[in-house]
């Protein structure tokens, strides 16, 4: 919303105005408006909650986009709605394309691939665009758990053995308009920064920056840890989620800047302001 004000009519909603777990408001509500273009950013993304609830999983992250690609259709508008490299069972050690089979392991997994599913063959021309890791101001996400704890306590550690790519909220919303014309590309993109990392070189390079900037820590380093060592965790979690992000270069011309670049960005303007 924040992006795109100045640049376009919008209408938001948050999450106790639009509730995708109620399919009868939801449809009440669309149906009322007029536009062009419905971008779903929201989803039920508690891995392990998944697991205890999954016939609610199934009702946000499947049933509910399914609406979304009905009322779209029926108002002929495109729908932009976001998955998660979770579809994926993380045995490969390539960069995952979008036409790799998407195996998920965990309920939260099977519910985003249910409903890209369900989107997909309601209008071929809907986009699906998967990202990981996501990052970004207004919602606490992994960097910045990995900022408070370092803040408040001399221990600080991650998993070693878990690969993916950080992706800048920020990004995302410099890239999505190219995708916006009705009649452009449909499908599956994926997109995220560039590069690869674990949990723990993702936190350790928050710190390093946070170091630079000249913020207060009581942790520097960030220790390792083993994903089967995570007792606490209901859900499976894919090893190595990495996204190839070649579909996404061909289309725009433009190449994704570094998840190392796109981290140093977010904690210089949101953390040496605070």
């Amino acid at each position: 919303m924040r992006a795109y004000r100045d640049q376009f009519d919008l209408t938001g909603f948050e999450r106790t105005q639009l509730d995708l777990g109620n399919l009868g408001e939801l449809r009440e509500k669309l149906e009322l408006l007029d536009f062009d273009i419905l971008i779903n950013t929201a989803a039920f993304t508690n891995v392990d909650l998944c697991e205890k609830e999954r016939e609610q999983a199934f009702l946000i992250n499947a049933e509910a986009p399914r609406l979304l690609a009905e009322i779209c259709r029926e108002k002929k508008a495109k729908l932009i709605h976001f998955s998660t490299d979770y579809v994926f069972d993380g045995e490969k050690s390539e960069p995952y394309t979008e036409e790799d089979p998407a195996q998920p392991i965990s309920v939260y997994g099977e519910s985003k691939r249910e409903g890209e599913k369900l989107v997909l063959q309601t209008q071929d021309q809907h986009l699906v665009v998967r990202v990981s890791w996501v990052f970004g101001p207004d919602r606490p996400s992994f960097v910045d758990g990995v900022i408070k704890r370092a803040r408040e306590s001399e221990q600080v550690d991650a998993v070693a053995d878990k690969f993916s790519t950080p992706t800048y909220t920020h990004d995302i919303a410099e890239m999505l308009p190219r995708f916006f014309d009705a009649n452009g590309p449909g499908g599956i993109l994926h997109f995220a920064n560039a590069g690869e990392c674990s949990w723990q070189e993702y936190a350790q390079h928050a710190l390093d920056c946070c170091y630079e900037l000249g913020l207060p820590l009581h942790a520097r380093t960030v220790a390792p840890l083993k994903l089967r060592d995570m007792k606490s965790f209901v859900a499976r979690r894919p090893v190595h989620t990495v996204l190839a992000t070649g579909k996404y270069t061909a289309l725009s011309g433009a190449t994704p800047r570094s998840w190392r670049d796109a981290v140093a960005d977010y904690v210089k303007g949101f953390y040496s302001r605070k």
